[in-house]
């Protein structure tokens, strides 16, 4: 194998476009903190796209049995990259993330220090068990605006962002399952759809939205954000509605209409806080 195949197989594993979109996440929470444009934010950012690119490396390292079946191309199963120089590697990054971290305020050095366990252990601990795994991704997904915020010492600033973030991650992930069941069940997963019934299923990730949706109006209400973050907001929570509804019918749909919906929420964030 060239060196060049194995400089791409490392690229591949990273998965860097999101690993890339995690530091930007970052960078959102630290804008809403009202502080974008501090040396800690870009530190925080530069961190969470380390960490991100590690944990999707030990994760591919952790399904390579797995990825050999279905996902051959792989940089594991294709032979770009050995499994022992895949977990050296998602080492160095975690290295490279923690030491990064460390220059940051001691709340954020916390939340680093969790997420860097969970990243690690959600494969090997979560990732099989109903709704574990799914709540720990989300968590995941959530932390990234609440990493960024504690970065420049304002954690609780994006306190709300980080809850719809992870109400609305955790749906998208049980929704996703639900896609899923059929090639899930044949690959001996149990996922929460299969354990508790596709329509269980849905209908849990429809109360978690509407937990979301109804939590939304908080910044306006507390006069944190104007009148700009509903009028954002307020679509994306439309959007949001009714990918709950349509997930119980189409989930493909409904998983993909919950990307922009979430988009549209950072989006109403970043809003708000632009006309504060």
């Amino acid at each position: 194998m060239s060196l060049g195949a194995r400089v791409r197989g490392l690229f591949e594993l990273c998965r860097p476009a999101n690993a890339v979109v995690a530091g930007v996440l970052t960078l959102i929470g630290a804008y809403v903190a009202g502080r974008p444009f501090a040396f800690a934010a870009l530190i925080a950012a530069v961190a969470t796209v380390f960490a991100t690119a590690a944990g999707n490396a030990i994760n591919d390292y952790f399904d390579r049995d797995i990825d050999a079946i279905n996902d051959p191309d792989r940089p594991i199963p294709r032979g770009a990259i050995t499994p022992h120089g895949a977990l050296v590697f998602s080492a160095v990054l975690f290295a490279g993330s923690i030491v990064l971290a460390l220059s940051l305020p001691v709340f954020a050095i916390a939340i680093a220090v969790v997420n860097l366990v969970a990243l690690v252990a959600y494969t090997k601990l979560f990732k099989g068990l109903p709704g574990a795994g799914n709540a720990v991704v989300a968590y995941l997904g959530g932390s990234t605006f609440l990493f960024g915020a504690a970065a420049v010492g304002r954690p609780f600033a994006a306190a709300v962002l980080f809850a719809l973030a992870a109400f609305s991650t955790f749906a998208r992930e049980v929704i996703k399952d639900v896609e899923d069941v059929a090639g899930d069940r044949e690959e001996g997963l149990n996922t929460l759809p299969i354990a508790v019934g596709e329509r269980r299923a849905c209908w849990l990730a429809a109360a978690v939205l509407a937990v979301a949706i109804v939590a939304s109006p908080v910044p306006y209400l507390r006069d944190l954000f104007g009148v700009a973050y509903l009028v954002v907001v307020v679509p994306a929570d439309l959007v949001m509605a009714y990918a709950a509804y349509a997930a119980f019918d189409e989930p493909a749909r409904a998983q993909g209409l919950l990307k922009y919906g979430m988009v549209l929420a950072a989006a109403a964030f970043v809003v708000g806080r632009a006309f504060a």
